[in-house]
């Protein structure tokens, strides 16, 4: 368990210091002290309906984290709040500690994405850790879907989610994680040091709905093996929080195979106590990987809400 501190990034603080898979990094940056003012990122958004729409009600920041206004940009859904997360410095260095707060109150709808992949660069000492807190009104419909996590050679990173659903809302959560730079340096692909990525699941009652935590450690276990990642780089990790009719419905539409000669393989699954699904992808390249997910978000919002995907943006 995680124990807040008075400031909202304390979280990470702790989160850092309470994994026992960073505990030989605990070594404080010789350039600025972990936790310090520009290395604590703090964003809150409150989503509200009003009228027909989603308004961003509440937002509250901290520099290096930065969010502006609600764009209403979804031509098949007018009213849905889209935000994009901005990092000001443009990417994670060691010591940084980021705290991210999505609230939707009854009913609204947002769209929350991120300005370009989040890039963790290399590190000689101590990590970059990020806590999430995600929480859903009865009825709200959040899709979550950041562009990738590209680990630098050398880097450390801790990222806990903790998710607040109600028991009539939806969840989208969208993960991938690249290998690295990998046409920059042989060396960068699984050249990071450790990434560890944990997401946990509740009901409003504290009633735990389902835990996953995946811990990527190359320089002590082979990632080109079988079981793990063998031929591919690219995973996409996909959590759907939705109402069993929901789900039923979405996993009766959802493929899963191993395609060979494309590279890519892909497969969904129940998640426990009625939760919703979680959707896998494994590909050679981000493309591919994108390209899937993407097939499974517009399943999921025609079935949730009615509407189809607007085109995908040119520079995405």
């Amino acid at each position: 368990m995680i124990v807040t501190g008075s400031s909202p990034w304390a979280a990470a603080e702790a989160l850092g210091t309470s994994v026992p898979e960073l505990a030989a990094f605990q070594d404080e940056p010789p350039q600025m002290k972990s936790g310090t003012v520009g290395k604590t990122g703090y964003l809150r958004l409150g989503f509200e309906t009003r009228g027909s729409r989603t308004i961003l009600a509440i937002l509250e920041r901290r520099v290096p984290y930065l969010a502006q206004r609600a764009l209403y940009c979804d031509q098949e859904m007018p009213g849905l709040a889209s935000i994009f997360l901005i990092t000001t410095t443009g990417c994670l260095l060691q010591g940084d500690r980021l705290a991210l707060d999505i609230q939707l109150g009854r009913g609204a709808q947002a769209h929350v994405t991120s300005q370009s992949a989040t890039k963790i660069h290399g590190m000689d000492t101590n990590y970059a850790a990020q806590t999430q807190a995600i929480t859903l009104a009865e009825d709200a419909y959040l899709e979550f879907i950041p562009d990738p996590i590209i680990p630098h050679r050398h880097a450390r990173f801790v990222s806990n989610t903790q998710i607040c659903v109600a028991p009539s809302a939806t969840l989208l959560l969208s993960e991938i994680l690249r290998p690295g730079r990998k046409h920059h340096h042989p060396d960068e692909c699984f050249g990071a040091t450790i990434v560890s990525l944990s997401v946990a699941a509740a009901r409003p009652d504290s009633r735990i709905l389902f835990r996953e935590k995946l811990v990527i450690e190359p320089e002590r276990f082979a990632m080109r093996q079988t079981g793990v990642m063998n031929t591919y780089d690219v995973l996409g990790n996909v959590i759907l929080c939705t109402p069993p009719d929901k789900a039923d419905r979405i996993f009766e539409q959802v493929d899963s195979d191993i395609r060979l000669t494309d590279g890519v393989a892909f497969g969904v699954c129940r998640l426990p106590n009625g939760a919703g699904l979680i959707y896998k992808v494994l590909g050679r390249d981000t493309a591919q990987v994108k390209a899937k997910v993407r097939e499974f978000w517009r399943i999921v919002r025609k079935e949730v809400t009615g509407a189809d995907l607007p085109p995908p943006f040119l520079w995405r």
